[in-house]
């Protein structure tokens, strides 16, 4: 007989995979006081969420333990359901996008998305496409859902992507995508942007998604070849903030933990190790910590390392700690996971992801289960080593990926009213500003405005220490 706690957790795994919604920042209603109903209460606080009247209640034990809004969850039994599902739940993109649509600022811009092909994806195009731009996608042949790339291409906008293809082939139609003579390019992973420049394919400015892709960007701005304006994306507190601790780390460890249950083993049956600890480590062993998970962290920085330690994990070389844990990588970075570790380890995973981030020839993988090999007489590993939550699941929350696309519609608006010079540029804070104050207005949350007396105060440089006994008044602002 299942316990309490495992069908508490699985509940609120099967809202976040039947809907694609978050946990954190969410109101939820628990009914009943039985001992899942009091596991609930427990596990969605320790989530991030908030118990009260919320539009989404959990009843265990009833016919239909899951109700939004007094009713069974919505199916989203089609592509086509899964893209207008996402679109209804991103109300800050839509803001943005009407912004860009009502200026006339994308009008005859062909603008390229080149990004894991999924729902949320999906809608970025249409609201770009809706606001005037001429769209095109590109999605990598392990990051595109096919048949999200039917429905953008019954919506007409072109998709360029086949599951099927690899190596030169894979390159050959990368090239293609960029010869549609693509104005502005948004990236994840900038092998677009960097692809661009090896082959000497114009593009007037780009926005980069992700950590793993600034990385060589800044390389290639200290040798002096980043040669187009490329706005951080990834560096936007509205995207990092968010996408990368709450997003990645919920549909991660979600999908985890529902592949291993799938094969009759449980997340609390061994210690995890999170090697690095990032926005989206932290995110992962945050997630982990509120299923009782053991945690243990691995990493090279010794500034993330102590902040690790001083959230109340142990934190150690990954060779100390692999044997027999889950292990979980949250570093981008290639090679993290050895053939070593691969050996001690019993479960790897990874989340987020660049290609070889686990040192793994998956010719020669035996499958155990669904998303679920053995590497030898090793570790299982989940995913073939890819981004859990893609490949095992259906990435990000749609209100993540709002906040986050909300900050690439920005960057465009950024690359199109500035002139910018080649390199890379911040996110302005302002722009950030205002896209949480949309997202704060779309919860239908209001916060405090600072005083004139707390304004007049700040902009004094004077030290407030001397300025009565000097006889003086602060400034007005």
């Amino acid at each position: 007989m299942t316990d309490p706690r495992t069908t508490a957790e699985r509940l609120v795994r099967r809202f976040a995979r039947e809907t694609n919604l978050l946990v954190a920042g969410r109101t939820f209603s628990v009914e009943g006081t039985d001992a899942v109903a009091d596991e609930l209460r427990r596990l969605l606080p320790a989530l991030g969420a908030r118990l009260g009247t919320g539009s989404v209640t959990f009843a265990p034990g009833r016919a239909d333990e899951i109700l939004a809004d007094g009713a069974p969850l919505p199916a989203r039994t089609t592509a086509a359901a899964r893209v207008d599902n996402a679109g209804a739940h991103m109300p800050v993109s839509t803001l943005i996008a009407a912004r860009l649509r009502e200026q006339d600022l994308v009008r005859g811009i062909r603008i390229g998305i080149a990004m894991v092909l999924e729902p949320k994806t999906a809608q970025l195009a249409l609201l770009l496409r809706d606001a005037g731009a001429e769209v095109v996608v590109y999605a990598h042949p392990d990051e595109i859902d096919v048949e999200v790339a039917e429905v953008l291409r019954d919506r007409g906008i072109p998709v360029d992507g086949d599951p099927a293809l690899s190596g030169a082939e894979e390159r050959a139609a990368a090239v293609a995508f960029l010869h549609r003579g693509i104005d502005l390019l948004l990236d994840d992973g900038s092998h677009l942007i960097r692809l661009a420049h090896e082959e000497g394919i114009p593009v007037k400015g780009a926005a980069e998604e992700t950590t793993s892709g600034l990385t060589p960007l800044r390389l290639m701005q200290e040798s002096g070849l980043l040669g187009i304006p490329v706005i951080a994306v990834n560096d936007a507190a509205m995207k990092t903030s968010f996408d990368n601790r709450y997003g990645t780390g919920q549909s991660c460890v979600f999908a985890i933990a529902d592949v291993l249950d799938g094969a009759g083993i449980g997340l609390r049956d061994q210690p995890a190790v999170v090697i690095g600890y990032g926005p989206v480590g932290e995110g992962v062993a945050a997630h982990l910590r509120a299923f009782g998970v053991e945690i243990a962290v691995a990493e090279t920085d010794p500034v993330r390392a102590l902040r690790a330690a001083h959230d109340g994990h142990r934190i150690g070389p990954l060779a100390e700690l692999a044997d027999g844990a889950l292990v979980i990588s949250a570093t981008g970075a290639p090679h993290t996971v050895d053939t070593a570790t691969l050996t001690a380890a019993k479960i790897v995973a990874v989340a987020g992801g660049v290609p070889g981030e686990v040192d793994v020839d998956v010719s020669v993988l035996e499958p155990v289960g669904v998303h679920l090999d053995r590497v030898a007489d090793g570790a299982l590993l989940i995913a073939q080593g890819g981004c859990v939550n893609l490949a095992a699941a259906e990435g990000n929350p749609i209100e993540i990926m709002d906040l986050s696309f909300a900050v690439q519609l920005g960057a465009v608006e950024q690359l199109l009213t500035r002139d910018l010079p080649a390199g890379l540029h911040p996110f302005p804070p302002e722009a950030d500003q205002a896209i949480a104050r949309a997202a704060l207005d779309a919860r239908g949350d209001t916060i405090d405005t600072p005083s004139r007396e707390q304004r007049d105060a700040q902009s004094e440089w004077r030290s407030r220490r001397y300025l009565a006994a000097a006889g003086e008044q602060e400034t007005s602002a």
